[in-house]
């Protein structure tokens, strides 16, 4: 495999935002995630559960819920605004107050006409859906107490509203509260509590189901206003509520971290009637289950503790496969941690702030395995706040250590580094060009002489870098037209090519000498999850969302001879079965046949001179490896070497001097950091 001395870096304290809320999106297999912190996440479901989109938050913006109308997105918050979200350039497109003091709910008709949204000053709010905007239309007749929950009736005729001990049913037309139903106060000492109406769904039958904070699933009556059946599932409460498209089935989310599952069956062989029974209960999370979605073929369940489940359904599968496994998503799909590989130097992004470290260094020598004794210990240099209210949403640090830049969604800044022994001083630059008003990516050239910044629409922006002053150099377009963002980009060593990934699966290679396209890449069905250009060949390696790697050959505009042969084999199903995408792709310039990447779980160096393991090959070799002689290694040796040494990984970097920093987050650790979950009595305590 390799002897690196590795760098093993555990003090990136990175902390992912509490799940608040989620709306999941059938006709385009999307699911938008809201998390505590204002950040809004996309995850394309078609396409292994990949992260394709991020917008950044704010600390003004609140996220309570979110609302899909066709392909646009919305959400609502207790800062009392409904906010439409722009997917193409990842900001919000426009922000309504809506004059109801907080919302805490937001949700569409099933025509998509009208959103209704529920306020703290008891109205509910009917908002039409037009092309560009949405414009108020009315308020429903006013409550005595907040609006906490909301379900249309699927004919948009009715609305069900979740409230203190109450749910209310409006008819839409004359906009008059038409059903009041009385929700009980729970048991014992809670009688003197009010109880939280959390979550209501209305069904197509006008059964309607609510959810509590006395631990209580009610089915009701929605013509006669009548309590049909309490179901108590927790001493806790009942945070969430989704239905899935047949309605045959609701699941609830709770403050337990369980997630329980009612089908509308006969509970009986012998009954032909059917109704609501509780059929399956999931434990997945630790703490409080804010959100919740039903969709075809699983539950998905987010909350407190930072993690996206995705369970599936078994009963939806004809056999156990990889598509039928539990899936739990921990880390963001994209760079938080950036190197400079001449200087030694890491950056950590934060929503709110930057940090600047310089690694730690040994003299001693061993035996692989061994821990070395520190010579300097890790050294944290810089702490940069960013300014003004948005978060950071990409930064970057040049490979000389000299240059640093962020971007948050209204501004780019620059600043120069200078570091000598145990001093640094930052200079931030004063005059941007004005074209450089925010970016999606941001990356410097080999030599730092530029920077990189990707713009709307997919285009790049060059911006030369000198000591006095930085200049606008050039834009460069992609000829595909393509209005998606740009999530990947890299450049070669020799300062040459740049290449380009976007949403819509396209990648770019441009020559930056001659600043114009050089060529686009054969689309591949699947989104580019992580790429390198090698810093000899110029051969662009690819990874994908789905876990196939391709080479393509700069220079001569075509895959390589080892790509094709690597797909016509095809990859190992082991391989193909793992559940994190790779993140990043790097190499080793002292062994040009040698391919760097990770995911969270693996790090693997790839072996291009070695055969390509097939689907009968003992794909996980190392400890066979081991035990084997010198003579006996070479016919077990295939070109993937995994290393599981390492766990939780966020970056692995290879730097000049030939040592490896592998940057780790262990899970453990982040939920440590987290409040103490509601109490549960345990066996024998």
């Amino acid at each position: 495999m390799g002897e690196f001395k590795v760098h093993r870096v555990r003090f990136f304290d990175y902390m992912p935002a509490a799940i608040r809320a989620m709306a999941f999106n059938a006709h385009t297999e999307r699911l938008a995630l809201g998390r505590m912190d204002g950040s809004v996440e996309i995850f394309n479901f078609a396409d292994h559960y990949f992260q394709e989109k991020v917008i950044p938050g704010k600390d003004s913006r609140s996220i309570e819920a979110l609302c899909w109308v066709g392909g646009r997105l919305f959400s609502a918050g207790l800062n009392g605004e409904v906010t439409e979200y722009d997917l193409e350039s990842l900001r919000p497109k426009y922000s309504l107050e809506a004059y109801g003091g907080p919302i805490w709910t937001i949700t569409s008709n099933s025509q998509g006409a009208h959103l209704a949204i529920g306020c703290e000053d008891g109205t509910v709010k009917l908002f039409e859906v037009l092309e560009e905007s949405i414009q108020f239309e009315r308020n429903l007749d006013r409550q005595k107490g907040r609006i906490l929950s909301i379900s249309w009736h699927p004919s948009g005729a009715q609305i069900a509203a979740g409230m203190m001990d109450m749910i209310r049913v409006f008819d839409v037309p004359t906009g008059r509260a038409v059903q009041r139903l009385l929700v009980d106060r729970g048991f014992g000492g809670s009688k003197s509590r009010e109880t939280v109406v959390w979550s209501v769904v209305f069904l197509s039958d006008f059964t309607i189901i609510s959810g509590d904070s006395a631990g209580k699933v009610q089915v009701w009556d929605g013509h006669t206003g009548t309590l049909v059946k309490t179901h108590l599932v927790t001493k806790w409460d009942v945070l969430a509520l989704s239905v899935s498209k047949d309605e045959s089935s609701v699941v609830a989310g709770t403050s337990e971290g369980t997630v329980i599952q009612f089908q509308f069956i006969a509970p009986t062989l012998q009954q032909q009637d059917k109704e609501w029974v509780r059929t399956r209960t999931f434990k997945n999370h630790t703490h409080d289950v804010r959100a919740l979605a039903e969709i075809e073929t699983a539950i998905v369940s987010g909350g407190m503790d930072t993690q996206l489940v995705v369970r599936p359904l078994l009963e939806k599968f004809d056999e156990r496969s990889h598509a039928s496994a539990l899936r739990k998503i921990h880390f963001p799909h994209r760079n938080l941690v950036f190197c400079a590989k001449k200087a030694g130097l890491l950056l950590f992004q934060f929503p709110g702030q930057l940090e600047l470290w310089r690694l730690g260094e040994s003299d001693g020598h061993g035996k692989p395995g061994d821990s070395l004794p520190l010579k300097r210990k890790p050294e944290k240099l810089l702490h940069l706040k960013r300014k003004g209210e948005d978060h950071i949403c990409c930064s970057a640090l040049s490979s000389c250590g000299g240059w640093l830049a962020y971007s948050t969604m209204s501004s780019v800044r620059l600043y120069r580094l200078q570091t000598d022994n145990n001093d640094i001083s930052i200079t931030k630059v004063p005059k941007l060009p004005k074209v450089l008003r925010s970016a999606h990516q941001l990356c410097f050239s080999s030599d730092s002489s530029k920077l990189f910044a990707a713009s709307s629409q997919s285009s790049v922006l060059v911006i030369a870098l000198s000591q006095s002053e930085c200049k606008y150099v050039h834009t460069l377009k992609p000829k595909s037209g393509s209005r998606q963002p740009i999530h990947l980009m890299t450049n070669s060593v020799d300062g040459k090519w740049l290449s380009t990934a976007n949403s819509d699966c396209e990648i770019h290679v441009y020559n930056v000498q001659k600043l114009k396209l050089h060529c686009i890449v054969p689309v591949y069905g699947s989104c580019p999850s992580a790429m390198g250009i090698h810093p000899t060949t110029n051969n662009l390696t690819m990874v994908h969302a789905d876990q196939q790697i391709f080479e393509y050959s700069i220079v001569e505009k075509q895959y390589t001879d080892w790509s094709r042969k690597l797909q016509k084999q095809g990859l190992h199903n082991l391989w193909l079965d793992r559940d994190t995408p790779v993140t990043h792709v790097t190499f080793n310039p002292k062994n040009p046949e040698q391919i760097l990447l990770h995911d969270m779980h693996m790090f693997c160096i790839i072996d291009q001179s070695l055969p390509l393991p097939d689907q009968k090959t003992q794909f996980y070799n190392q400890m066979t490896l081991r035990s084997l002689s010198e003579q006996g290694r070479p016919s077990h040796l295939h070109a993937f070497k995994i290393c599981k040494t390492f766990q939780d990984l966020l970056s692995v970097s290879l730097l000049d001097d030939q040592s490896l920093v592998m940057v780790e987050r262990p899970l453990l650790a982040i939920t440590s950091q987290l409040p103490a979950p509601v109490r549960q009595k345990k066996f024998a305590t």
